[in-house]
């Protein structure tokens, strides 16, 4: 579904992404794992069309998306929870919501606000509240169903469980589980290794901008240089 072929991206003199390649098979949930600065946002962002690639092509279903501009990525069926989820804080949560439907121009908009509900009813319960008023995990609830609501067929996931607590991140990754067995392919950013391997089914491993590791999710589980660089064993 989605293929990324020898990815090179700077930031002005800094070369962050070195040849990168990964692939996104429809219906998978890919987990993307690294240290910080291993360049997993910067894969992330240039898949949406947020930075230039300079050298290499991402594909989405066989058409070329390098080049093409945010808001085309996400009319072709990419959506991006950014880390640090990104909401509009002064607006309301289902301000919010139908942000994430701006580009739509079919009738299924209200369908699949009423599917962002069931996933996450406490959005229903907070529909008239000023965004920025939400807890983190209400907040990140948010960010998910917003980019939901542009119907994506691909979801690009960065850091889902930054600054949550245990709890949430478990309820966090049980909705991630679920809106994939309804059909979502993903291609998720964690630095909680364990969590993202416990729901994924394939993986690849960045260090410096190369991908120096890739296998199904039990592989990676069970790789000595996993286990004691990101499961800490």
């Amino acid at each position: 579904m989605l293929a990324v072929e020898g990815l090179d991206v700077f930031y002005g003199e800094i070369h962050a992404l070195r040849g990168a390649a990964l692939e996104v098979r429809r219906g998978e949930i890919v987990a993307l794992l690294g240290n910080n600065g291993a360049g997993k946002t910067t894969t992330l962002r240039t898949i949406s069309g947020l930075l230039p690639a300079r050298r290499g092509a991402v594909t989405l279903e066989d058409r070329p998306l390098t080049g093409v501009r945010p808001h085309e990525v996400v009319a072709r069926g990419v959506a991006h929870v950014p880390e640090g989820r990104r909401i509009f804080n002064r607006l309301t949560v289902r301000e919010n919501l139908l942000m994430g439907a701006w580009l739509r121009t079919d009738r299924g908009v209200g369908d699949d606000l009423g599917r962002v509900f069931r996933l996450f009813p406490r959005l229903e319960e907070r529909l008239t509240q000023v965004a920025g008023t939400l807890s983190g995990g209400e907040q990140q609830m948010l960010a998910i169903g917003r980019a939901l609501m542009a119907s994506p067929r691909l979801l690009l996931l960065d850091e889902p469980s930054m600054g949550l607590a245990p709890v949430l991140v478990e309820q966090i990754f049980e909705t991630i589980g679920e809106v994939n067995r309804q059909g979502m392919t993903i291609l998720l950013v964690e630095q909680n290794a364990a969590m993202a391997l416990a729901i994924a089914h394939r993986g690849y491993v960045l260090e410096t901008g190369r991908v120096v590791l890739s296998g199904t999710a039990a592989e990676l589980r069970e790789n000595p240089e996993v286990r004691r660089a990101y499961l800490g064993e």
